[in-house]
């Protein structure tokens, strides 16, 4: 099991082997609005900041995390790093109804 701390860093060394895109990550990341690039997930691999850790997820331990697309739009990358490869599971943009300004925090409802 990956220790909580140290998941960004697990992110960065899984993905230093291998990227997988998943199914789901394509379809969003490919959607007309959002047309997420390849380069723009592996910057925020390898620069984003920790929002939300989920180390009981069913797909193995994953996170998400927020960087930032060439044009500075805020994008969030849920991905799980597994010993030979970096599983990204979802890429979106961001909205201000679900996410606090600072896209760090998700609003009270």
């Amino acid at each position: 099991m990956i220790d909580h701390s140290d998941i960004v860093s697990s992110v960065q060394k899984s993905a230093a082997k291998r990227i997988i895109y998943l199914p789901h990550a394509v379809r969003q990341m490919s959607r007309p609005d959002r047309m997420i690039l390849v380069a723009e997930v592996r910057n925020v691999v390898g620069r984003g900041e920790l929002v939300e850790d989920y180390p009981e997820d069913v797909r193995g331990h994953s996170c998400l995390l927020l960087g930032y697309k060439l044009d500075d739009t805020p994008i969030h990358v849920v991905c799980s790093p597994k010993e030979d490869y970096l599983a990204v599971i979802t890429a979106y943009i961001p909205n201000l109804e679900e996410w606090e300004y600072d896209y760090k925090r998700r609003r009270r409802r």
